[in-house]
C-alpha cells in the first residue's frame, strides 16, 4: 500500500473544503447579478402618486381654482355700444344720416357698478374653491396610495400562499416516492400511491389558484405602477397603527382630507351665502353715449342711469338666499354624518386590529407549533408502520389551512392597516416602517 496515499486524500478533502464554497458562490453571486431590482411597498406608493392621471387632474382642478379667484373680484368689463338712431326709411330724406334732424349715429359705453361688498363675497367664494379643490386633491392622493398599497399587498400575500403550496407539494412529492418504495417492498398499497399522487394534484390546482391571484394582483398593481408591477416585490414593511390615531379625536378627524373636504364643502355654502345676501342689494349701470347728426345739427351728448327694480324681492331674491342657508344646513349635516362614520370606522378598526393581533399570537404559540407536531407524528407513526398514509395527508393538510389562515389574518391585518394608515395621504418619498426581521 502506497503510504502516499492517506496524505493525497487528506489534501484532496482540504482542497474541496475550500473550494467547494466558491464554486457555490459564483452561480449565486450570477443570480444575484441577474435578479432585477425589488419594489417594496413605500417605492410603489411613490410611483402611484406620481403617475396618477386622477392626482393630476385634481392638481388642474386646483390651478383652476386659483385662477379664478383673480377674475371673481373683478367689475363686469365695460359694455361698448355703436347705435343708428332715428334713421328715415321713407320721403325725400329716407336712408339718409345726414339731411335730418333727428338722425344721430351714436357710439356709448356702459359699466355696471357693481358694489364692494359683493364682490368681496364673490372673492371669498372663490377662495373657498381654491380651498374645496386642494382638499379634494389631497383625497385623490390618499385614495391613489391606498388602492396601490392594497394592490401590492394582494400580491404579496398571494405569492406568501404560493409559496405555502409549492412547500406542500415538494412533501407531498417526497410522499409519493415513499408510497411507491413501500409498495414496490410489499409494505404498502397501491391505494397509497394512488392517494399520494391525488394529493399532489390537488396542491397544484391550488397553486393555480393562487398564481392566477397573483396577475390578478399584479394586472391591479399595472394600473398604478405601470411596468413596474412585473419587478419582485420587497419585503412587507411592519403593520402598526398610524401615530395620529393617539391625537385627540377632533383634533385627528379634522386633518383627514375627507373631514376636511366636508369642513371645505360646508365653508363654501357659508360663502355662497353671504354671496346671495350681497345680491339681494341690486347693483347700478352707468353709460356715457356720445351722438353725431348731419352737419347742419349739434353734436349731442347722453348720460343714462340704470337701476334693476326688485319688484318681487321677497319672492325672488329672498328666496335665493333662503336656499343657500338651506344648503348651509346640509353640509353642516353631511359633515356631522363623515365624522360620525369615520370615527366609528375608526374604533371598529382598532377594535378588529386588537382581534387580529389576537389570533396572530394564538396561531404562532399554539396552532402552529401543534399542527406541525401533529404532522410528524403521523409521519413517524407511518414511517414505522403504525400508522396510514391517509393520517399523513390528513395532518399535513391541516398544517398548510393553518398557515394560510395565519396568512389571511395576517393579510386582514395588512388592508386594515393600508386603509388607516393612507387616510392620511403619506408625502411623496416617505418611507414606511420597516419589518423586524
Amino acid at each position: 500500500m502506497n503510504p502516499r496515499l492517506p496524505v493525497a486524500a487528506a489534501r484532496l478533502v482540504v482542497c474541496r473544503a475550500l473550494l467547494l464554497p466558491l464554486l457555490l458562490q459564483w452561480p449565486l453571486a450570477q443570480a444575484l447579478a441577474a435578479t432585477p431590482p425589488a419594489l417594496p411597498l413605500d417605492a410603489a406608493v411613490g410611483i402611484a402618486t406620481r403617475q396618477s392621471r386622477q392626482v393630476d387632474a385634481m392638481t388642474a382642478q386646483v390651478r383652476a381654482a386659483r385662477e379664478r379667484t383673480v377674475a371673481a373680484g373683478q367689475r363686469p368689463d365695460p359694455v361698448l355700444k355703436l347705435g343708428l338712431n332715428n334713421l328715415p326709411i321713407d320721403g325725400p330724406d329716407r336712408f339718409s344720416v345726414t339731411r335730418d334732424f333727428m338722425t344721430m349715429r351714436s357710439v356709448g359705453l356702459m359699466q355696471e357698478l357693481t358694489r364692494a361688498d359683493k364682490r368681496a363675497a364673490r372673492g371669498a367664494r372663490a377662495e373657498r374653491d381654491v380651498a374645496l379643490a386642494e382638499a379634494e386633491r389631497l383625497q385623490a392622493v390618499a385614495a391613489v396610495q391606498r388602492d396601490a398599497a392594497l394592490a401590492w399587498l394582494d400580491r404579496s400575500f398571494a405569492e406568501s400562499v404560493r409559496e405555502q403550496l409549492l412547500g406542500q407539494i415538494a412533501q407531498a412529492g417526497q410522499q409519493v416516492q415513499a408510497a411507491e418504495v413501500m409498495y414496490h417492498s410489499g409494505r404498502g398499497s397501491q391505494a397509497d400511491v394512488y392517494a399520494a399522487r391525488s394529493e399532489v394534484e390537488g396542491l397544484r390546482d391550488r397553486l393555480d389558484e393562487a398564481e392566477r391571484d397573483i396577475e390578478v394582483a399584479t394586472a391591479r398593481l399595472a394600473r398604478y405602477v405601470g411596468d413596474a408591477a412585473n419587478e419582485p416585490l420587497g419585503s412587507r414593511p411592519a403593520f402598526v397603527l398610524p401615530a395620529w390615531l393617539a391625537v385627540d379625536g377632533a383634533v385627528a378627524l379634522d386633518a383627514l382630507p375627507d373631514i376636511a373636504a366636508r369642513r371645505e364643502q360646508e365653508a363654501a355654502a357659508v360663502a355662497d351665502a353671504q354671496v346671495a345676501d350681497a345680491e339681494r342689494q341690486a347693483d347700478w349701470s352707468v353709460e356715457l353715449m356720445y351722438s353725431q347728426r348731419g352737419t347742419a345739427y349739434s353734436n349731442m351728448v347722453s348720460i343714462n342711469l340704470s337701476v334693476p327694480l326688485q319688484w318681487d324681492r321677497a319672492r325672488r331674491q329672498d328666496r335665493e338666499h333662503a336656499a343657500t342657508l338651506a344648503r348651509i344646513d346640509e353640509a353642516q349635516a353631511r359633515r356631522e354624518d363623515a365624522e360620525r362614520a369615520v370615527q366609528a370606522d375608526l374604533q371598529s378598526g382598532q377594535r378588529a386590529w386588537r382581534s387580529h393581533e389576537r389570533r396572530l399570537r394564538r396561531h404562532d404559540e399554539a396552532l402552529l407549533p401543534l399542527a406541525e407536531q401533529r404532522a410528524a407524528a403521523a409521519l413517524s407513526a407511518y414511517a414505522a408502520g403504525s400508522g396510514t398514509l391517509a393520517a399523513v395527508f390528513e395532518a399535513r393538510r391541516n398544517a398548510l389551512q393553518v398557515h394560510l389562515d395565519r396568512l389571511s389574518i395576517e393579510a386582514d391585518i395588512a388592508r386594515l392597516w393600508a386603509q388607516l394608515n393612507f387616510l392620511m395621504p403619506r408625502p411623496d418619498g416617505q418611507a414606511l416602517p420597516r419589518s423586524t426581521p
